[in-house]
């Protein structure tokens, strides 16, 4: 991996907030009211703003805050095509999203008739590559940063969990074949990113941590699987994905979901949730039989439970521990985060630590905390990191 990359003490997972006007312009664009070339000049200048911002705060890798996606499942739903998407679903989800009370488990609709990805939608053709979002994102961050910048790119977990299998087996004699096609087409998006020069890669995963979730395994029990053999095919195609790429480093970010609402009574943005489950089920299975390099952790709140399980994090691999909130505006104390990072080094040493928050912080949505507040969480992780470890 890069030296120079390979012991980052702190790390984002990506998606940054938009500010109010830049998610009133997407809902222009998205009901027809500006054209596609305003819409494009938009995106432009808001990544560049997101870029200058991070490399003010001193943040040592960037990314363009995923600020050109609706959803962060589109650095691959938008790259394929194949899947049976009916007319009008790309944005329709988009509303009323995750709305009512905070604080409780958010129910998706997988059946609806939404994009890909986002919803659990059949194929009427074999997956192909037709457009590289994650290198077009890449190339214009990178024109526009003098600090390195990382991709976030969808891993076949999470797609395989939503590809409705039972009616897609006129394509797909099953998801083994499936996913074989998913892992060539990320391999040869991957490829794209390093001739490029991207040489830190963030696979998003936040699908293993339905395998600890009852309902999650519930639902794969009804649908003829089995959710043990689903943990195993998908960690050998994460490691499939990242093989022969001996100069990347490869990070894996994991979370039980990261939807927001509004608190009808304060006005406030508060967290929800889509999984539940400690990661001490599938911790040894898991971070043991990953072969990437960083560890992207959710651990802002009791649902991930302990950090026991980071014993099983083996010898050069480093557990990013996702301490701080995207769901509430509060920035953390800085003291308590360095008593937790304590807590964990008692389970892994310090030097295979590091800091981040526990997941994106919302990119292009409606619930998302204030960009000030964003700025002032992401100085908050590079204060304590600089302090910690020096």
């Amino acid at each position: 991996m890069p030296s120079d990359l390979g012991t980052l003490r702190v790390d984002q997972v990506g998606g940054l907030a938009a500010p109010k006007a830049y998610w009133h312009a997407f809902t222009q664009f998205r009901d027809g009211a500006i054209d596609g070339a305003t819409w494009a000049t938009l995106q432009d200048e808001a990544v560049r703003k997101v870029l200058r911002s991070q490399e003010a705060i001193g943040f040592p890798i960037l990314t363009d805050g995923e600020l050109r996606r609706s959803n962060f499942q589109e650095s691959f739903a938008n790259a394929v095509s194949g899947f049976d998407v009916p007319d009008g679903a790309l944005y329709n989800y988009q509303r009323g999203a995750h709305a009512g009370l905070g604080n409780v488990r958010a129910e998706q609709d997988f059946s609806a008739p939404g994009p890909a990805i986002f919803t659990r939608r059949p194929v009427v053709a074999r997956l192909r590559l037709v457009r590289n979002v994650v290198l077009e994102e890449y190339r214009f961050a990178v024109a526009n940063a003098a600090t390195p910048v990382k991709v976030t790119l969808l891993g076949p977990d999470r797609i395989v969990q939503r590809f409705d299998w039972e009616k897609s087996r006129a394509i797909y004699r099953d998801m083994d074949e499936f996913l074989a096609d998913v892992v060539a087409i990320e391999r040869v998006m991957i490829a794209e990113l390093v001739a490029a020069g991207c040489r830190y890669i963030q696979i998003d995963a936040p699908g293993y941590t339905a395998y600890v979730d009852r309902l999650s395994r519930e639902r794969m029990t009804a649908r003829g699987e089995d959710p043990s053999a689903n943990l195993a095919r998908s960690i050998a195609a994460d490691n499939a994905v990242i093989a022969g790429f001996d100069d990347v480093l490869f990070g894996l970010h994991i979370c039980r979901g990261n939807p927001r609402t509004v608190d009808p009574r304060t006005g406030k943005i508060v967290g929800q949730w889509h999984r539940e489950g400690h990661y001490d089920a599938i911790a040894e299975q898991l971070f043991s039989g990953l072969r990437h390099h960083r560890l992207l952790l959710e651990y802002d709140t009791e649902r991930a439970g302990d950090f026991s399980p980071l014993r099983f994090v083996p010898k050069g691999k480093i557990a990013v521990l996702g301490l701080v909130t995207t769901k509430d505006a509060a920035t953390e104390d800085k003291d308590a985060l360095k008593r937790r990072i304590d807590a964990a080094a008692r389970h892994l040493p310090l030097d295979q630590l590091a800091l981040s928050p526990q997941c994106g912080f919302g990119g292009l949505s409606p619930n998302v905390i204030d960009p000030e507040e964003q700025w002032k969480k992401l100085t908050r992780i590079v204060e304590t990191a600089a302090e910690i470890w020096r």
